[in-house]
């Protein structure tokens, strides 16, 4: 982990959200520091997807501030929030699936202007971090596995060289754990008879990809990282802090040796 500056990269101030006239966040405090990356965890429906969108700009922000690097964000839109430097990979990845690997990357370097050697080094950085992208380049989005839809999601948010980098769920579908999930997205896609243990070992390797590519992000570029993870055994393995919420507040947070199974069965399971 960088050694945190006085400045955190993301800040929330007692947040609040309303969707539809109801109370989602209740105000809460939550910081992320440049080099860390940090855990936002609970059960589903907590608030955790409305406090990305909160940030992101998706929702209207009731009460509360919310700081990119000392600025405040909460007032301004989603694109200009994007431009200042979020990189937001949501739930379900939104890849271009007729789109190959080379065009879904490439429309992210149209979409902000970046071009000539600016876009070399970027696409440069996201293949050193991903090199099954670059090998996949000619392949369309909807063909590529979970994890290498996951990889080339991440990748493309990478492109602008964000300040805070945001992950929602980014091992869903991936993980040995949730195997039946993995055989259905690819009896869909047509792309494959490997048995179960086959895919088992293949989501356990592109798992253990996307973490490795994680701890890059953090030590080398000392980016922020905010993932919202229900899968505790990886936030175990990459996060430096973790923030467990319910019922739209945090109820317990701390270092992330403090995420001991008691925490876990008092705060996130079910």
């Amino acid at each position: 982990m960088v050694a945190p500056s006085s400045t955190p990269v993301l800040s929330i101030t007692a947040l609040e959200t309303d969707i539809g006239g109801s109370r989602i966040l209740r105000g809460f405090d939550l910081k992320v520091d440049a080099g860390e990356v940090v855990a936002l965890m609970g059960r589903n429906g907590v608030g955790k997807t409305t406090t990305l969108r909160s940030i992101t700009g998706g929702l209207p922000v009731r009460a509360g501030n919310i700081t990119l690097a000392g600025q405040p964000i909460h007032r301004l839109s989603a694109d200009a929030r994007a431009r200042l430097g979020i990189g937001y990979v949501p739930q379900g990845r939104d890849i271009f699936p007729l789109l190959t690997v080379e065009e879904n990357l490439r429309v992210g370097l149209v979409v902000h202007g970046i071009k000539g050697k600016a876009a070399a080094s970027a696409l440069g950085r996201v293949y050193d971090l991903f090199p099954v992208l670059k090998e996949m380049l000619s392949r369309k989005g909807g063909v590529l596995s979970g994890g290498q839809q996951q990889q080339l999601a991440i990748g493309r948010a990478l492109l602008t060289n964000p300040k805070l980098l945001i992950l929602d769920e980014p091992t869903e579908g991936i993980q040995p754990s949730i195997i039946d999930q993995i055989g259905d997205t690819l009896k869909k896609l047509k792309v494959s008879t490997r048995t179960e243990e086959e895919q088992t070992s293949e989501g356990r390797k592109e798992a253990a990809e996307i973490m490795e590519a994680v701890r890059k992000l953090r030590e080398e570029h000392a980016l922020a990282i905010l993932l919202v993870e229900q899968y505790v055994d990886f936030c175990r393995e990459v996060a430096d802090r973790f923030y467990a919420m319910d019922r739209g507040t945090i109820t317990a947070s701390g270092a992330i040796a403090a995420l001991t199974d008691e925490v876990v069965a008092t705060h996130l399971q079910v």
